[in-house]
C-alpha cells in the first residue's frame, strides 16, 4: 500500500505560520523550524500580556485616583471606601480619567463622598 502524506494540509499549516512570522528579523522570517519556534513563543507572550495589560491599566488607574484623592486630603483606600459606601457607580477607569483630565469634576465627586 502506498504511503499517504497529506502534503497539501502540511504546506497550508506551514504557510499560515510563515505568514505570522512576517517582519521578523533574520532566519526567523524564512526558515520553517526557526520561525515555528519564534511564532509559538510570540503567541505565548501575546496571550500572557493580554492578561497583564488589564493588570497594568488597573494599577495605573489606582495611582491616578490616589494622586487626585491626596490633593483633597484623602488616601486612595479612604476615598474608594467612601465612594462605595455612598453608592457612587463610577469605576476606576472613569475616576482616573476625571482625576487626570477634569479635576473640578473629580473634586465634585470628592465633595460628594466627604
Amino acid at each position: 500500500m502506498p504511503r499517504s502524506v497529506n502534503s497539501v494540509a502540511s504546506r497550508a499549516r506551514r504557510k499560515n505560520t510563515m505568514k505570522l512570522a512576517k517582519g521578523y528579523f533574520g532566519r526567523r522570517k524564512n526558515v520553517w523550524t526557526v520561525s515555528k519556534n519564534a511564532v509559538e513563543k510570540g503567541l505565548t507572550y501575546a496571550y500572557r500580556d493580554r492578561k497583564n495589560k488589564k493588570r497594568n491599566f488597573r494599577s495605573l488607574w489606582i495611582q491616578r485616583i490616589n494622586a487626585g484623592a491626596r490633593q483633597h486630603g484623602l488616601s486612595y483606600s479612604e476615598f474608594m471606601g467612601k465612594v462605595n459606601a455612598k453608592g457612587i457607580e463610577l469605576n476606576r477607569k472613569v475616576l482616573a480619567d476625571l482625576a487626570m483630565n477634569n479635576p473640578e469634576a473629580f473634586k465634585a465627586v470628592v465633595d460628594a463622598v466627604k
